[in-house]
């Protein structure tokens, strides 16, 4: 099915009927905007934009790996977690200063375990260090190091097929609303276009009234006023034009529901989710063309929200225990949170 064929209603074949998770998108989008429901066929033509940006943000985390346990246990085993955090120490401490993981166990007082979204800050550092290839120690070396900080843990789920459902559910809201960002950028221009147009044709009239008086009577700069009309004349064109583009005020809601359907139907566009796989040192140094056994290569992802003001977050998949959970710190830093 073409984007077309989710733009414009017609006649079409009897649908395919609505996965659980469809309608619990459907509803939330009602939600987010009532007056969609008002809208003829909304549902038939909403429904297949939907699925497709649900398949499409499924596929891609599909190839997010499996969820590690975050331990100090698994820190010196596992090169995830050795990768992500400074110290066996830290994995439980900084873990702990979540409140929603801690609001997690609070709701679910039997579960042991519980798996999360871990969204860290990645840094790259460029700098001289030691380097052995062979029998050879060899100073000054250009590397790039790697390290991981602000540790968020926003989403949590019982098992992991249902946190990878959350999360697809959320990166699927999420395009919806940068559709609905698009609908209000339209309706904040159609404004700002309105009084300017009443500003140019209340300056207009105020020209021609002056040509058809006294100025022209006197022969005062009526070469000027010639000049200043054609110039309004033109930027009421071109405002006219940007007028017509946004289509009329009483095909509003039809404009919204084709806006909703043209972004998730171009979910690529809007989120981006990179896998990035690197080889480290215990050091976490970046090995080029792999390294000595002690080196380890590990895949981790990279999203990318365009509605995000933190722009690249690396984030993976975690296995938590409750028994590692620490009592949450009085202070926490606001600026430290972030929604995945």
């Amino acid at each position: 099915m073409s984007i077309l064929d989710w733009l414009w209603p017609r006649h079409r074949a009897k649908q395919a009927p609505e996965s659980p998770q469809i309608r619990a998108l459907i509803e939330r989008l009602l939600v987010l905007s009532p007056t969609l429901k008002l809208v003829p066929d909304w549902r038939e033509r909403i429904a297949p934009a939907l699925t497709h940006s649900v398949d499409y943000v499924r596929d891609v985390l599909n190839r997010v790996p499996p969820a590690r346990e975050a331990s100090a246990a698994t820190w010196m085993s596992d090169p995830y977690i050795h990768a992500f955090f400074a110290a066996p120490d830290e994995v439980a401490h900084v873990l702990s200063r979540s409140h929603e993981l801690h609001a997690w166990f609070e709701e679910h007082p039997l579960a042991r375990e519980t798996y999360a979204v871990l969204g860290m800050a990645m840094n790259e550092r460029r700098g001289f260090g030691v380097e052995q290839r062979g029998d050879q120690v060899h100073k000054d070396v250009m590397q790039t190091t790697l390290s991981f900080d602000d540790h968020q843990v926003r989403v949590c789920g019982e098992t992991e097929s249902d946190l990878r459902e959350q999360i697809v559910q959320r990166v699927v809201e999420q395009i919806a609303l940068e559709a609905l960002e698009r609908i209000g950028a339209d309706e904040t221009r159609r404004d700002a276009l309105e009084q300017e147009r009443a500003l140019l044709r209340t300056r207009l009239q105020l020209l021609t009234r002056h040509g058809a008086g006294t100025r022209k009577m006197l022969g005062d700069q009526v070469f000027a006023n010639a000049a200043e009309v054609s110039r309004i004349e033109a930027q009421i064109a071109g405002n006219e034009r940007e007028f017509a583009a946004l289509g009329l005020k009483s095909e509003a809601l039809e404009h919204e529901l084709a806006v909703i359907c043209e972004v998730l139907a171009s979910p690529a566009q809007y989120t981006n989710v990179e896998m990035r796989e690197v080889c480290l040192s215990p050091m976490n140094v970046v090995l080029q063309n792999g390294g000595p056994r002690a080196s380890v290569s590990i895949v981790f992802a990279l999203a990318r929200l365009p509605a995000s003001p933190q722009g690249v977050r690396a984030f993976s998949l975690v296995r938590f225990a409750r028994a590692d959970l620490q009592p949450l710190p009085r202070l926490l830093d606001e600026d430290s949170r972030f929604v995945i």
